[in-house]
């Protein structure tokens, strides 16, 4: 069968996002749902238009009009996708956010709620009440019964019956509103309408050479714009058959990844560096098995800065699969421009440049170095603008960079938003004069391709020179026991400094005498490689990051500058000063445990026989769980096992026998 592109189908003469949906209600193609290892569930695109108008009833006679704003606030995706669509049929605006893992993040949707004015809310019952539990002051609990009084519950979603009078939206109408991951404290909601959507489908079309033979793959969120925009909407448009994984599915297992890559025969996959990083360490020194990966043409790599050497070591390990070099695809894309800024080109092998690490200032001409030389940072190349959207490099001023020049990121055009919702501030601060939105991030062209340095709030400026954080990231990595996440880098100022304290928070749980040897070696390798004085190395129980995986410096720079760490930093000087204290044999495992669990699980009591996931254990906290008890010990106990004795004492138990076997062989 010829492949059949998106401009040659009946979809790519739609307007809006309500046109694409009825243009392909005829298709012979399905949404799969991946529940689990042989649980899969397939919605054919006219069963989904149908289930969409019918919810769109249910919505509608709760009183949502075009115009009104409707939350999803969802923890399975065939829900989302339906409900999604059933807000563009009406007219409403969705607005996803996701649940998240913490109190934080069920903050952030009341502050959200309230901001919208009124709302709807498309939930469940189960995550309605903790959100109820979390509300504290009386505005969160006023915005809570008002949510309460517009909610509309899967719960009570039972047989679906009429369906819901359709809206003829424009193409300049709001389609849905995105509300960015790490702005929990003061959300900004990036306004998207049908027009901009449309704008960065067919140009992303246009560059990836989607077609209706494709077939895709994702366990990325479909709060993010990767997961919703990216490998739902695009795809849909493209009447590809895709196919969603749970993201938490991933997490607990996430070799079922590219086992159902293999089984469907996926030309199209998407990971950023935390699913790389993950599958490889689950795997271990394991053989990935018997999987064909030669149909992957893409595996999209993005929303946050790509590691080189991952993607080296991702395709190392899984070319004995057939998986091809080629496929690894580097972009830069970001939710103001409806997700995709830059492509590059597909097919061949990504690229990476090395650049001098002392010359990525603003305005610097960076000589390039060979990969792996002294002083050497090495970058992908995340392409050239896709169709649609126009992006320049531009000086602190705004005035635009000659290529091979170090500048801000800016872009424009049919994919971009006109702006932050109902955010004045915002909206003045992240335009020019000349109608540029400000990216926030830092970069160059070289060769005519642009390559992403780094986030422009984020450098640090040290001993007069200009550094990026996850430059030296990957540098104070390279220490024997961490690893990718672990390690935060910060440039802390002092209200009277004239210059930034280079400070790095390594994750640690353990004593602190064996923290010791860690700091110094951190300490030492970024003199070695970046000829840079430490001022010091923090250890830190958690790191900060948002629901996407990014890191939230700016919470550890100010509790440092707080003091908040200033007891540790003083035992860790008075250990340097003295040998260190003999290490704990570690024989109360039980307690050890429940040590872990209850830092993990916000302070809260643990009895022995309590199981995680009755405490709302996410996958992600039984992650980080599992990563403190590797450090306490190490290739003892699978992340699987920690599924199969979800309890402190079953836990406590297993660790036991296996010591005990050990101790006996």
């Amino acid at each position: 069968m010829n492949a059949t592109p998106l401009n040659s189908s009946g979809a790519m003469s739609a307007h809006t996002l309500t046109e694409l949906l009825e243009a392909n209600r005829g298709a012979a193609r399905h949404i799969s749902y991946l529940e689990g290892e042989r649980e899969t569930r397939s919605v054919a695109f006219g069963e989904l238009y149908e289930r969409a108008l019918a919810i769109l009833h249910r919505l509608q006679r709760l009183g949502a009009r075009p115009g009104d704003k409707l939350i999803l606030f969802l923890s399975s995706n065939e829900p989302f996708i339906d409900a999604f669509w059933a807000a563009l049929l009406g007219g409403i605006i969705a607005v996803p956010v996701a649940p998240g893992i913490s109190d934080e993040h069920r903050h952030k949707l009341l502050r959200i709620a309230a901001k919208l004015k009124s709302p709807y809310i498309y939930t469940e019952q189960r995550l309605l009440e903790r959100v109820g539990a979390t509300a504290g002051d009386a505005h969160e609990l006023a915005t809570l019964e008002a949510l309460r009084a517009r909610a509309f519950l899967v719960d009570e979603l039972e047989q679906l019956g009429r369906a819901g009078k359709l809206h003829r939206a424009r193409a300049a109408d709001v389609a849905f509103i995105q509300f960015s991951s790490g702005s929990t404290g003061d959300p900004k909601g990036v306004v998207l309408t049908h027009a901009n959507l449309l704008a960065n489908i067919r140009g992303v079309t246009q560059i990836a050479r989607f077609n209706q033979d494709d077939v895709s793959l994702s366990w990325m969120p479909l709060t993010h714009d990767m997961g919703l925009i990216g490998f739902h909407l695009v795809m849909f448009a493209n009447r590809m058959h895709s196919h969603l994984m749970p993201t938490d599915l991933f997490v607990r297992r996430p070799l079922l990844w590219l086992q159902f890559a293999a089984r469907i025969r996926a030309s199209i996959l998407c990971s950023p560096n935390f699913g790389y990083r993950h599958y490889l360490k689950v795997l271990g020194d394991r053989a990935p098995g018997e999987l064909d990966l030669s149909g992957v043409r893409l595996i999209f790599n993005g929303a946050e800065p790509i590691s080189v050497e991952l993607c080296d070591q991702f395709l190392d390990r899984l070319a004995p699969c057939g998986l091809a070099r080629a496929s690894m695809f580097p972009v830069y894309g970001l939710a103001e421009a409806s997700l995709a800024v830059s492509f590059p080109e597909p097919g061949v092998p990504y690229r990476a440049t090395g650049f001098n690490r002392h010359q990525l200032g603003v305005g610097e001409q960076p000589q390039t170095l060979a990969p792996g030389q002294a002083d050497a940072v090495t970058l992908a190349s995340v392409g050239r603008a896709i169709p649609y959207c126009e992006l320049r490099i531009a000086a602190n001023d705004d005035a635009p960079m000659p290529a091979q020049h170090v500048g801000h990121i800016q872009i424009r055009g049919g994919n971009v938003t006109g702006g932050y919702f109902e955010d004045a501030d915002a909206n003045a601060v992240s335009h020019t004069a000349d109608a540029w939105l400000r990216t926030g991030d830092l970069g160059l062209i070289h060769d005519g391709e642009l390559y992403i340095t780094g986030r422009h709030k984020e450098i640090l400026f040290v001993n007069g020179q200009n550094y990026y954080p996850h430059d030296l990231e990957r540098i104070a990595e390279e220490v024997p026991g961490l690893e990718l996440g672990k390690v935060m880098v910060a440039g802390v100022r002092a209200p009277d400094a004239q210059a930034d304290e280079l400070v790095i928070f390594v994750l640690h749980r353990t004593e602190l005498a064996e923290f010791l040897p860690i700091a110094r070696q951190v300490a030492a390798r970024i003199g070695e490689h970046a000829g840079l004085e430490v001022g010091a190395v923090v250890p830190v129980k958690r790191i900060p990051k948002t629901t996407s995986g990014k890191f939230q410096r700016h919470l550890l720079e100010q509790q440092y500058l707080d003091g908040a760490f200033n007891s540790e930093l003083a035992e860790l000087a008075r250990l340097r000063a003295q040998q260190p204290a003999a290490r704990s044999d570690g024989s109360d495992i039980a307690r050890q445990l429940r040590a872990i669990c209850e830092q993990e699980l916000d302070g809260r009591s643990i009895d022995l026989d309590e199981s995680l996931f009755d405490l709302g254990a996410s996958s992600l906290k039984l992650i980080a769980i599992h990563e403190r008890i590797e450090r306490l010990w190490p290739g003892l106990v699978d992340i699987t096992d920690i599924f199969d004795h979800p309890s402190i004492g079953a836990l406590a138990r297993l660790i036991e026998q296996k010591l005990a076997a050990a101790t006996s062989s």
